[in-house]
């Protein structure tokens, strides 16, 4: 018998561990700093995942855009503690 196949994600999905991942970087505590843009992009593999991401994100208001660079927001970084 074959093995089953992994449903694929869905693009809300797919959207969705993204953004969590850029918070990821974002909310470190060993390397929190304002990122670049490019320097998100190079972490994720995928600078198109991570243009969409970081726009997602900054319109939710859980990250902040100053020129090329991005850091968390205040209620990123709240919400972080307050699930730790």
């Amino acid at each position: 018998m074959p093995a089953p196949q992994p449903i694929p994600m869905s693009v809300a999905e797919q959207d969705a561990q993204t953004d969590a991942a850029i918070l990821e970087v974002l909310l470190d505590d060993d390397a929190q700093r304002p990122w670049t843009e490019h320097e998100v992009a190079l972490v994720l593999d995928d600078p198109i995942a991570a243009s969409d991401g970081l726009g997602r994100l900054a319109r939710a208001g859980l990250i902040h855009r100053v020129d090329r660079f991005v850091f968390a927001s205040r209620a990123a970084l709240h919400a972080d503690q307050i699930a730790r």
